[in-house]
């Protein structure tokens, strides 16, 4: 570890150098990572891991981070993929200081500085900007095939621009770090950013996810495309979704009818979903997105693709990823030990409900959404017979 201080936008920033796959990058040294000057969160690197393997199994060749802070996610896509233009973008001017030196570092070239920009130009293109990401994006119209915003936050505010500035079959990768009104802590919030009434209770995390998409999914349709989704979940407290556009009005009109709505009784935990424009009943949840939340062979691809890598937590990674492969893509779960406490039954193992459901007929799987929880096609009724019959 080297420690070192050095002066930028005239105040002094202590900094330490650490690597991230194939990155080393300098970043500043702070007793609490949110009052270091520029951000970097450690925990993320397994957000970035993920990203990076999903960029190799895309293949994008112009890519954007547009909220780069220490340009680490920026430097690895440019180092670990077959990007051939990578941009790194950041408002902070201590953040684009911080940019360039961590360029110099991993390129061994010193960046041209050209007004707000910085330029390396030998083998790939890396543009380093210091900018708004919304005049950016809105500067560079269907410009990048790959776009990732990464906010801390909601993202909401650039998603328009995103949408603009991304090809019409580019991708998207967003996070959603503004979990509180996602998963109906703060309902209001979730109003107002996603035009969404969220869910509490144990299916918060799955419901939030889906409002982040189902928002994103209407977003798109007024651009006249769609979105399929490669791969999304839950993780670590934020919401991460990798969406695929779909060119033309049919496809944004396909997704629009994944959207729909989650009924919750909140006495036995019983859930139902429907998928519509408007509600058929009161106290619905949504609009959210009720489509797939994975791609099977682009998970796969993914886990092949990361024997080409050097990951900062390869097994964390693969072990997340046979977890989302396993998964089965059913909307919603049951928490087993909210559905004894709320019928006043007994705990039991997840395996035994799973085994008098699968002796059925009905597909069980565990998820990431819970450690406590099952996904199934089985009914509420089943499920519940399921748990009764182990008393």
């Amino acid at each position: 570890m080297i420690l070192l201080s050095l002066l930028f936008g005239g105040n002094l920033m202590k900094l330490t150098k650490i690597k991230e796959g194939m990155a080393e990058i300098f970043i500043p040294k702070a007793e609490r990572i949110y009052d270091a000057p520029v951000f970097y969160n450690p925990i993320m690197a397994l957000n970035r891991d993920l990203s990076v393997l999903v960029l190799k199994a895309l293949g994008s060749k112009k890519v954007l981070d547009a909220l780069s802070a220490t340009g680490v996610r920026g430097i690895r896509y440019a180092l670990e993929t077959e990007a051939e233009e990578a941009w790194l973008n950041d408002i902070n001017p201590s953040a684009f200081e911080l940019i360039i030196k961590n360029l110099e570092n991993n390129f061994g070239e010193k960046p041209i500085l050209e007004r707000e920009m910085a330029i390396i130009t030998r083998e790939r293109k890396i543009i380093a900007t210091n900018k708004d990401a919304n005049l950016l994006m809105t500067e560079k119209f269907r410009y990048f095939d790959f776009i990732d915003l990464d906010p801390f936050g909601s993202p909401m505010e650039f998603l328009d621009s995103a949408l603009r500035s991304v090809k019409r079959k580019g991708t998207i990768a967003i996070t959603a770090t503004d979990t509180a009104p996602l998963c109906g802590a703060h309902s209001k919030a979730c109003v107002r950013r996603y035009n969404s009434i969220p869910l509490r209770g144990e299916l918060c995390h799955e419901s939030g996810l889906r409002i982040l998409i189902g928002t994103v999914a209407r977003y798109a349709a007024k651009y006249d495309l769609g979105i399929k989704v490669l791969v999304a979940y839950y993780k670590d407290h934020y919401f991460r979704a990798f969406l695929q556009l779909k060119d033309g009005a049919k496809e944004g009109d396909k997704s629009l009818m994944n959207l729909g709505y989650v009924y919750f009784d909140t006495k036995n935990g019983k859930f139902e979903i429907e998928k519509r424009f408007l509600p058929s009943k009161l106290n619905a949840f949504g609009p959210l997105w009720l489509g797939p939340l994975k791609d099977q062979k682009f998970i796969e691809k993914m886990i092949l693709k990361s024997e080409e890598c050097e990951l900062a937590q390869k097994k964390k990674v693969l072990n997340f990823l046979n977890t989302l492969l396993k998964e089965l893509d059913e909307p919603f779960f049951y928490d087993t030990h909210a559905l004894a406490r709320r019928n006043s039954l007994e705990v039991r193992k997840l395996s035994e409900i799973g085994a008098i459901l699968q002796e059925k007929g009905y597909k069980v799987s565990r998820t990431h959404f819970s450690p406590t929880a099952i996904k199934t096609d089985a009914p509420f009724e089943e499920a519940l017979m399921a748990l009764k019959a182990l008393q």
